[in-house]
């Protein structure tokens, strides 16, 4: 991925970035070409009347310096209405113009926002364990914020002005000389060029404050999802100074940028001042000698303000375009992050028939100098409750992220009734099997919803079928508002034991044959861990089941228990048997024993 500190003079002339945005672009203004067309009809038609009257002025004064009579007269009333006419066809195709492309600029937010967000939904496990919400969340706002911004006026400012300072040129060379030209051509690059080299010199300042943006609003969100760590520990003034170091950061940041943009518009300023004044002062001079009416010296003043006043908004829309370049690239930068694991669209579907589980010398690291599983060997068979057992960082978790393809083993072969899990489709994998969680995190809306989330398509009697199945029927009647109350942020209005039901009412209404449960008992009381296991235990039997168990009093009727360590299975048996053998099982449970006593 690139670096985002890239160098200043790639972000403009770009070999990368905007072929990039044309290519998503392209297609949306294809789509909407009709849309389009009509826009740029309305614009030339602005321009066409916006540079029409200067002529109209100049015919307006130059009557008004003459002798008036009756037909002077009403040929003025002509030029005032025709200048009224002429102003308000600017104003009003503009306006139209505005309200065609501005439905293409929608669309093109629309999808680009959409697949950005399919895209960070397709990213590794990895990916999201790293990532900072808050930041992300500004990037890609202030990304699709800025596609729509170069959109709209690049099309509509920077390619008319350019026009519109060519046609000026031309018509002032025409009519009065080429010295008048001459002033416009070098005010115009004197102006250009200060621009861009300022602009430049001040993109580094813009980088400046969006990374200091992303960082204060991470440190917020961040803190506000911790919202309940921070009470335990009363460390509100903790959380209070770390967000106020952030945001002197994100100010000092916006004071550079401030004078930065300062000594920007007062150079500009400067230049138009100075050319504004040597044209009117070289057309005051013609007036004195005679070589040139009252009217001209109008029309000269005219184009000079009708030039300069979209050239200075060009200089605005410049600076905008280099601080939505710089917010496109951190936008792209989240786009050319590649899943390691991605879905094979041609890669057949999950067939299941038993739904025997089979891991064959599998190896795994986090990181390359830390093996997780070394030679792990595992047989579950079709429709058999399985646990696995050991101390803490086992990698007894890692098994069931290996089976639901969050990574892939560095060797070694996962199957499911003899396939290779590398050779099936993706989805169709994940949708075969269903984790309860350790932490179940539900969303902020209401009981009954967190709970279709397992199969969006439920009906609301297959949503009451599995909230009896988890063992959860009780706990809703006894709620005023029942299935319809909402849990809070992260579902933290109802405790974890009820949290975890809800997971198995997710489960339950997923109907996948293969299920994981993640030491989803392990942070309970006990009166949640009997309804818990309550649940679990109507559950097991009628699919194939891997228990991932902290406490072993949870799974002793398990079909078989593997005990795992430092990555390997080194004890495989049931209760009984591992009990009989008086190994590191046995050692377990003795250990759990003199706990609860």
């Amino acid at each position: 991925m690139r670096s985002q500190h890239f160098a200043d003079d790639t972000v403009i002339g770009s070999r990368l970035l905007l072929p990039k945005l044309w290519q998503r672009l392209s297609p949306i203004l294809v789509k909407n070409r009709s849309r389009v067309g009509l826009a740029v009809l309305c614009l030339l038609g602005a321009k066409l009347a916006l540079m029409y009257i200067p002529f109209l002025l100049k015919a307006l004064v130059d009557g008004l310096d003459t002798d008036p009579n009756q037909l002077a007269i009403q040929a003025i009333l002509i030029l005032v209405l025709a200048y009224g006419a002429a102003r308000l066809t600017t104003t009003l195709f503009g306006e139209i113009r505005d309200t065609l492309f501005g439905r293409v600029t929608e669309k093109a937010m629309h999808e680009i926002s959409l697949s950005t967000f399919k895209h960070v939904h397709s990213l590794d496990l990895e990916y999201h364990l790293n990532r900072r919400t808050g930041g992300l969340a500004r990037d890609i706002e202030r990304g699709t914020e800025g596609i729509s911004f170069l959109l709209r006026f690049f099309i509509f400012n920077i390619a008319p002005t350019l026009f519109e300072i060519a046609m000026v040129a031309i018509i002032l060379w025409v009519n009065y000389g080429a010295q008048y030209a001459l002033v416009v051509l070098v005010s115009v690059m004197a102006y250009g060029s200060f621009s861009f080299r300022a602009t430049s010199w001040r993109t580094q300042y813009v980088r400046e404050v969006n990374r200091a943006d992303s960082d204060s609003q991470t440190r917020a969100v961040d803190s506000l999802l911790n919202y309940e760590t921070v009470k335990y520990f009363n460390n509100e003034p903790f959380e209070a100074g770390r967000y106020d170091i952030a945001l002197d950061i994100w100010e000092q940041a916006r004071r550079k940028n401030r004078l930065s943009l300062f000594a920007l518009n007062a150079g500009q300023a400067l230049i138009i001042a100075v050319s504004q004044t040597l044209m009117l002062g070289m057309a005051a001079l013609s007036v004195g000698a005679g070589d040139m009416s009252l009217g001209d010296f109008i029309l000269i003043n005219q184009f000079m303000l009708q030039l300069f006043l979209p050239l200075g908004f060009l200089g605005f829309v410049y600076r905008e375009i280099k601080a939505a370049l710089a917010n496109i690239e951190r936008l792209f930068n989240v786009l050319e992050e590649r899943p390691s694991i991605a879905p094979h669209s041609a890669a057949p579907d999950l067939a299941l028939s038993a739904g025997d589980i089979q891991f064959s010398r599998i190896e795994f690291a986090y990181r390359e100098s830390e093996k997780v599983l070394k030679d792990f060997n595992l047989h579950i068979k079709g429709g058999q409750t399985v646990a696995l057992v050991g101390v803490s960082g086992a990698g007894k978790s890692t098994v069931s992220k290996l089976l639901f393809r969050f990574y892939d083993p560095t060797q070694g072969v996962i199957s499911i009734d003899g396939t290779d899990i590398k050779e099936i489709n993706l989805p169709s994998l994940r949708q075969a099997i269903a984790v309860v969680p350790q932490d179940c995190v539900l969303f902020n809306d209401s009981l009954r919803e967190n709970i279709r989330y397992g199969r969006p398509a439920a009906t609301d009697s297959d949503i009451e079928q599995a909230v009896k199945a988890a063992h959860l029927a009780e706990f809703v009647e006894r709620l005023p508002d029942g299935l319809d109350t909402l849990v809070g942020e992260r579902g933290l209005k109802i405790s974890g034991g009820e949290r975890q039901r809800v997971a198995i009412a997710r489960a339950v209404l997923k109907q996948a044959h293969i299920l994981i449960f993640d030491e989803a008992t392990s942070s309970l009381d006990s009166h949640s861990e009997q309804a818990v296991l309550k649940a679990f235990k109507a559950l097991a039997g009628r699919q194939t089941t891997l228990v991932i168990a902290h406490r072993l009093s949870t799974i002793v009727d398990a079909d078989q228990i593997v005990v795992v360590h430092a990555g390997s299975v080194v004890e495989q048996g049931t209760h009984s048997a591992l009990l009989d053998a008086s190994g590191k099982y046995a050692a377990l449970w003795r250990a759990q024993l003199q706990e609860h006593r």
